[in-house]
């Protein structure tokens, strides 16, 4: 009886402990579906990649002009402001070439005051010998009427002489008179003509001295041309800081020997950073610009910061490489390409995290 007892006993609890294993299994099922839809649903709306990275402008700063580094302003990792003196070239070489060239550039401008003299009084002289035309023409009109006059006084006494109705001494005076009048009329006509010549020379005079002005012009623009290289080259002794942010790279010392376009710093700024992320292509098929973002970066790994998606990148990373991949050749092989991603960084960011280009973050993309 106590067998039996202790039979059932035993049955009815493993009848409960069969009855509560089902139910925690029930209760794990439904907690996993429960977090495996949950999960889903995140993954589908979060999109996320661990190849990031913060990004932002660097000024690489060089020289324009060689010479020998006369001073440096800064130190590595200084902050400047937009405008700081940063090196400073010994210029004095190139203040000795704009020296050159102003004086060079200003004795052709005195050849130039020169002509213009001359070409104002072969101006004058041009119209000094207009008026000696005209008066060349007067005159000549004047002789002209006398030798006409002359002329049929001299016809009219040769009839009379004829007629013998005046003398022959009177008769003499008359024709002497008309061969006066045609010689003067004769004289008008060469000194109109000499004038004339004269004028044309003029002209000719006058038209040589603008030659030579107009090529006096070329010449004083060239010399300004390089007076303004001089003092350019000579401006560009002293670099200056394009933007705000802090000095990093710094590879020149006092004394250095430097050429034109040689690197000496750099500048980074760091008001206007964001985040590149590259994502896998099959990543962004719903991402567009103005979704929210978070992201985490590996300095701080309790604190998340916010943006939002700026732009998508136009075209894979591979195909800005240097040796972009070429399909067409025969051995293609199917890889996932990643396309950069910018998200910018809110402007409201806690500024006690400091963030610095280059640091690894871990972009969200919430996909709404």
């Amino acid at each position: 009886m106590e067998q039996t007892e202790a039979k059932e006993t035993k049955q009815d609890n493993n009848n409960k402990k069969k009855k509560l294993g089902f139910v925690v299994l029930g209760i794990i099922i439904i907690v996993g579906a429960v977090t495996l839809f949950l999960y889903l649903r995140y993954k589908a709306t979060h999109i996320s990649t661990d190849d990031a990275f913060v990004d932002g402008h660097i000024h690489t700063i060089a020289s324009k002009v060689k010479g020998t580094v006369k001073s440096i302003r800064v130190k590595d990792n200084q902050p400047v402001k937009k405008g700081d003196l940063l090196v400073e070239i010994d210029p004095e070489d190139y203040v000795v070439k704009v020296n050159e060239t102003m004086s060079a550039a200003n004795v052709e401008k005195a050849k130039l005051s020169e002509i213009e003299a001359q070409i104002d009084v072969a101006r004058n002289r041009t119209s000094e010998i207009n008026a000696s035309i005209e008066a060349a023409k007067a005159n000549l009109e004047l002789q002209e009427a006398n030798l006409n006059q002359a002329e049929k006084d001299g016809k009219r006494a040769e009839n009379l002489y004829k007629a013998e109705t005046i003398s022959k001494e009177k008769y003499e005076k008359t024709m002497t008179a008309y061969k006066a009048a045609l010689a003067q009329a004769k004289a008008a006509r060469e000194q109109l003509k000499q004038v004339e010549k004269a004028l044309e020379t003029q002209k000719a005079i006058v038209r040589q001295a603008e030659v030579q002005r107009v090529s006096q012009l070329s010449k004083i623009k060239e010399k300004e041309a390089r007076l303004n290289t001089a003092e350019l080259n000579f401006g560009y002794t002293r670099v200056y800081a394009p933007a705000n942010g802090y000095v990093t790279k710094r590879s020149v010392e006092t004394g250095n020997q430097v050429q034109a376009g040689q690197p000496l710093l750099a500048v980074v700024s760091l008001d206007n950073i964001w985040v590149t992320a590259n994502y896998k292509e099959t990543q962004l098929e719903k991402v567009k610009p103005g979704q929210r973002a978070t992201f985490r970066v590996d300095t701080y790994p309790g604190r998340k910061f916010r943006g939002r998606v700026d732009s998508i990148m136009s075209g894979t990373g591979a195909a800005f490489s240097l040796f972009p991949p070429e399909n067409a050749t025969g051995n293609y092989v199917k890889v996932v390409q990643r396309i950069p991603v910018k998200i910018a960084i809110d402007a409201d960011a806690d500024p006690s995290y400091s963030l610095r280009i280059g640091m690894s973050v871990v972009p969200t993309i919430i996909i709404e």
